[in-house]
């Protein structure tokens, strides 16, 4: 099944700006202060996280707290505009192909 979802030009403009707004909050200084990355659960200095949305607003997501989570750069590049059950998808074959 394939979730396409049209987001407009001007809806990712006002999500980005909530993002950033979020990103000066003491509540995101805290989520991102256990230097944890939500994906990998690798620990990083808590300022190499970057803000992830779990449901990217590229496919609809909103920035809301309970859509964003700590992220290192690397699972954040291989997560790209995935979706939760593609993430888990994709996880899961990584994990098959390692030794």
């Amino acid at each position: 099944m394939d979730y396409l979802i049209e987001v407009t030009e001007e809806e990712l403009r006002r999500e980005r700006a909530k993002a950033r707004e979020l990103r000066e909050t003491q509540w995101w200084k805290n989520k991102r202060g256990s230097g944890r990355c939500h994906y990998c659960r690798k620990v990083f200095p808590p300022k190499e996280l970057t803000m992830d949305h779990v449901v990217p607003l590229i496919r609809g997501g909103k920035t809301v707290k309970s859509n964003v989570v700590p992220c290192c750069k690397e699972c954040n590049q291989r997560k790209r505009h995935m979706l939760p059950h593609e993430w888990g998808e994709y996880m899961d074959d990584l994990a098959r192909r390692s030794p």
